[in-house]
């Protein structure tokens, strides 16, 4: 019987199977696909994630750079550029990634972890007992094992066959368009693209007219990619082709943008509308969902990744101390009660960039406000913590204030396990019955704290350190 059964080899079904090998406990991921999607998606990360793989020492197998991440001096929200370098604390990261890359990152560390990968397999049944579920696959077999995770997506089959419903909402008004683009150099500089008979559309950030929005995107590796989006050209019942693609670029755009088509272009992809829905429970019984498995949003501003790997390393220790039998009571429910309400913030402020970036002349007048806050460092602070997740603050049960909030610095937490840093070199002593689960390190460059496996902190202070041990760590 396995340890846990996790459905989906994408991002986050890779990094829970990485959490749940470090917590000693044996995964099996089973995957429909045959082999790593070539499908372009995500195409970087942002958030706090990034300090969260720097501490598990996987950002540097994806950059190549072993140094801590430094927060991004300028980003967007809404379509507005935000100026963060004049922040005191700025907590935006990003890293410019393909999601394949991040997979394939990933995917070799759980082989060295042990992890085991079978494709072309797809969940096909569940039989739940009190012990255990069987879950059946594509071809009739059965696996038994102590938990499911539905990493599969937002159309995760999953949470269909646990019964968990997906409530929310389905917008078909807004039809985006995307292609790889050959563009006249003198078209181009270091800050974006010079559109003649239109002006400046800054390179990597939304641009919206009062008839669409546009992206313009010069990746290092020479590809030049621009999506479009507007609600007046509807979805055509033909395939799509580069000619609708220049449509709607130039109708949005209000010119004729001399743009050519590739020879061989790697992103060529429309969408048309999109979907808001949160689970109505992230876990029923042996049955846990993470990831989109358990909320779809817009992707405006890339919290997409940020939420469904801290899901991941969220659940990934509690999950795994509770198959080793070492959990506290009530550990694994704190998965949906911590991680819910930031999936719910990510949908709000995905809804409201929504609204901010439509077009016409009342959505033209409501950014002219927002635009006039946005000059306040208060007010771009502020969307800085929420479109990173850096607000996300757990109760953990301390009312010191950095507990509950993701740890200051970047200690390496390598191993997942728990980390009690001390200072004086006297907490030791009263952590000693959990040190077999508990590091302990000693520096002058952090006060006493409890840092969870997650990277957020559960106690800080001179008192009450047993009592947190022991809600949190058994």
């Amino acid at each position: 019987m396995f340890d846990v059964v996790i459905s989906g080899a994408g991002p986050n079904g890779l990094m829970l199977a990485c959490e749940l090998a470090l917590g000693g406990v044996r995964p099996l991921v089973v995957e429909k696909l045959t082999a790593p999607s070539d499908e372009p998606r995500a195409n970087g990360m942002v958030g706090q994630v990034i300090r969260m793989l720097h501490r598990r020492g996987l950002l540097e197998r994806l950059t190549g750079d072993a140094r801590p991440p430094d927060p991004a001096a300028e980003f967007m929200f809404a379509a507005f550029p935000l100026t963060l370098r004049d922040l005191p604390d700025n907590p935006v990261y990003t890293i410019l990634a393909p999601q394949r890359r991040i997979e394939e990152m990933l995917g070799g560390r759980a082989a060295e972890l042990g992890v085991e990968i079978r494709r072309g397999r797809e969940v096909t049944g569940v039989t739940r007992k009190d012990d255990r579920v069987l879950v059946e696959i594509n071809g009739g077999e059965i696996l038994e094992t102590q938990f499911l995770v539905g990493a599969d997506g937002g159309k995760s089959i999953t949470r269909k066959l646990a019964g968990i419903d997906f409530p929310g909402l389905t917008n078909d008004a807004t039809v985006s368009r995307v292609f790889d683009v050959d563009i006249p150099r003198k078209m181009v500089d270091r800050h974006g693209l010079n559109v003649p008979g239109y002006g400046h559309v800054p390179a990597f950030l939304h641009h919206r007219t009062e008839r669409g929005l546009v992206s313009f995107a010069p990746f290092p590796d020479g590809r030049r990619m621009i999506a479009v989006s507007t609600r007046d050209i509807p979805e055509p019942d033909a395939p799509y082709t580069f000619e609708e693609f220049r449509q709607a670029l130039d109708y949005v755009l209000g010119t004729e943008v001399p743009v050519t088509e590739p020879d061989a272009p790697k992103m060529k992809r429309r969408l048309s509308g999109g979907n808001t829905r949160l689970a109505s429970a992230y876990r029923t019984g042996r049955i846990l969902l993470v990831g989109d498995s358990a909320h779809v949003h817009s992707a405006i501003g890339g919290p997409g990744l940020n939420l469904g790997l801290q899901d991941a390393v969220n659940l990934g220790w509690k999950l795994a101390a509770t198959v080793k039998g070492t959990a506290p009571a009530g550990l694994l429910d704190t998965y949906e009660s911590e991680r819910r309400p930031v999936a719910e913030r990510v949908i709000m402020q995905t809804k409201a960039q929504s609204v901010l970036i439509g077009p016409g002349p009342d959505v033209t007048a409501l950014r002219t406000l927002f635009g006039e806050l946005l000059e306040e460092p208060e007010v771009r602070g502020r969307i800085a913590r929420l479109i990173s997740g850096a607000e996300v603050r757990y109760d953990v049960g301390d009312r010191h204030p950095l507990s509950g909030r993701f740890a200051p610095g970047d200690v390496p937490m390598h191993n997942g396990r728990p980390l009690l840093i001390d200072p004086a070199g006297k907490l030791a002593t009263i952590a000693a019955r959990w040190l077999d689960r508990v590091d302990v390190i000693r520096t002058d460059k952090s006060s006493a704290m409890l840092i969870r496996p997650d990277g957020y902190v559960a106690w800080a202070g001179e008192k009450g350190l047993k009592d947190a041990l022991k809600r949190w760590f058994g």
